[in-house]
């Protein structure tokens, strides 16, 4: 319209012009912008935050599951801070930053308490014991981290293991009831000889008994001419043979992290009956120690009524049968397999276990955990000769 009023007299816009600039004012007029200083809202039903129920109106927000936050109330299940990452996490209908949600659900090492690693597959892989659920790291089996020699758990960065001089490790659970020399173990020695006694298997010679190193054991071993023996650590021996074996008389005591200072003493072990002495692992829990001893008592004990040549599976059957009758009679009302106890086995060992009083939760986990060995070694002999054993035994003709 400037323009028009610009122009020399006598020329005019045409019908054209005119319309389309009254078409321009028209549009700058029209009310499709809000007025100045107005704010309008959104009807509450659609612009609700889910996170402080209240209307959300103008400015950033977030929607997410069909339903709309305020970015500040958008907020991790598990830490409770806003999520303002790109990407989250979700469980169910809860949002988690992914480093939370991580901590949450992928596993962590209870050796390293590291997050287990994924394989080259990109799958979480990791081992897994059968009775303590104890979760680590694949590498940790194969990278000199210390086992127990008696529960069998890894030794966690945070909880130092004990050495004992022949290189074995053992933990502190285990360690609170280890028993270290021949005269400690000699109690023990004669409560199992009272529990055969209380079932009417009386043994009638006085076997010597020594607690030993593992050298010592192994050596033993090597000199019997006959036996089965439990692989890959042996324990225990009911020895046949005459032998010089090396017994601990002197417990060692505890240095740092280590247990130096044990005293042995050469034996000589001189033949006068069919079993020469009964050899055990020193350093092992008392329950543990029991169970062994109990086991190859029952060796002994079959020796000398003269069965000699029974078949492995037969003979190791029998004495896993004893060590677990012992076990159960140490632990009344233990998760195990049915009773194999008799009535006199249990009055037996009943006046003997109240002699020693209650024992600790731990304890009783660690008794739980050596009767769980027996009941599911996959051995022929040991194994599913025990079970074959106690079926005889639980249901007899």
């Amino acid at each position: 319209m400037a323009e028009d009023w610009k122009q020399p007299s006598g020329c005019s816009r045409g019908t054209n012009d005119q319309d389309l600039a009254r078409s321009l004012q028209d549009t700058l007029n029209s009310s499709s912008f809000p007025s100045y200083g107005t704010t309008q809202y959104c009807h509450r039903n659609l612009r609700l935050c889910s996170g402080c129920q209240r209307d959300i109106g103008y400015g950033n927000y977030l929607g997410c599951m069909g339903k709309f936050f305020h970015p500040e109330c958008f907020c991790c299940r598990s830490c409770g801070y806003p999520i303002t990452e790109t990407e989250f996490s979700l469980s169910g209908n809860d949002p988690y930053h992914k480093s939370c949600f991580k901590e949450l659900t992928h596993p962590k090492c209870e050796v390293c308490h590291q997050f287990i690693p994924t394989n080259a597959a990109g799958l979480i892989e990791y081992r897994c014991h059968p009775f303590w659920s104890q979760k680590y790291c694949p590498s940790h089996e194969h990278d000199n981290t210390a086992r127990c020699c008696s529960c069998e758990r890894l030794e966690s960065r945070d909880a130092r293991y004990y050495s004992l001089e022949d290189g074995r490790s053992l933990c502190l659970e285990c360690m609170e009831s280890a028993i270290m020399d021949t005269g400690d173990c000699q109690p023990l020695y004669h409560a199992i000889r009272d529990y055969y006694e209380g079932m009417n298997m009386k043994l009638d010679q006085q076997i010597p008994m020594l607690l030993v190193q593992r050298q010592a054991l192994n050596e033993a071993i090597f000199g019997e001419k006959n036996g089965y023996h439990h692989m890959p650590e042996t324990r225990g021996l009911c020895l046949s043979e005459e032998q010089t074996v090396a017994s601990i008389q002197k417990r060692p005591r505890i240095g740092g992290h280590r247990l130096v200072g044990m005293r042995t003493e050469p034996r000589k072990l001189t033949r006068k009956c069919e079993v020469t002495a009964i050899l055990v692992l020193y350093g092992l829990p008392r329950l543990l120690t029991g169970a062994i001893l109990a086991h190859e008592l029952m060796h002994g004990w079959l020796r000398l009524k003269g069965y000699r040549n029974l078949n492995p599976e037969v003979e190791e059957g029998i004495c896993q049968v004893l060590s677990y009758m012992w076990l159960e009679s140490e632990l009344p009302g233990s998760k195990g397999m049915p009773s194999t106890s008799t009535s006199a086995a249990s009055s037996s060992s009943s006046s003997s276990s109240s002699k020693k009083g209650e024992k600790s939760q731990v304890e009783k986990k660690l008794g739980d955990f050596f009767m769980h060995q027996i009941a599911h070694d996959a051995t022929p002999a040991y194994g599913e000769g025990f079970r074959s054993a106690n079926a005889a035994v639980s249901n007899p003709l």
